[in-house]
């Protein structure tokens, strides 16, 4: 079992930045390939980006690279989103999600373990 919690959230102006963290407990996050999505309002759940497992290679959506990026503390056992230059299109929950495959997944239903997450709003 994995136990992920997100915090960070908040309103931030457009042009902005946030740092988004997720706790994990249960496994350590070096041991698990993790990712960040995000559910705005009326819209699907979508990629935002990945972290593999062990090597950590790294994977954006188009819409956020460039702009984001994801990184991992296995001392603090704790994922980031680092988010710059927010949009008012990046308003959404975010939230953390964990599986223990090696590869890199963009889609919510390979994903076993999920954070409650967290809403980011981005005024214009």
């Amino acid at each position: 079992q994995v136990q992920l919690v997100e915090s960070g959230g908040g309103l931030v102006q457009a042009g902005g930045s946030l740092r988004l963290s997720c706790a994990a407990s249960g496994r350590t996050v070096s041991s698990c390939t993790m990712g960040w999505f995000r559910r705005a309002p009326g819209k699907e759940r979508e990629f935002v980006a990945v972290t593999t497992r062990n090597i950590g290679n790294s994977d954006y959506a188009d819409s956020v690279k460039g702009r984001f990026t994801i990184s991992r503390d296995n001392a603090k056992n704790t994922l980031y989103l680092q988010m710059s230059s927010l949009r008012p299109e990046d308003t959404a929950v975010y939230y953390c999600a964990a599986r223990t495959g090696y590869s890199s997944s963009r889609f919510p239903l390979e994903y076993g373990y999920w954070g409650q997450g967290t809403q980011v709003t981005v005024s214009s």
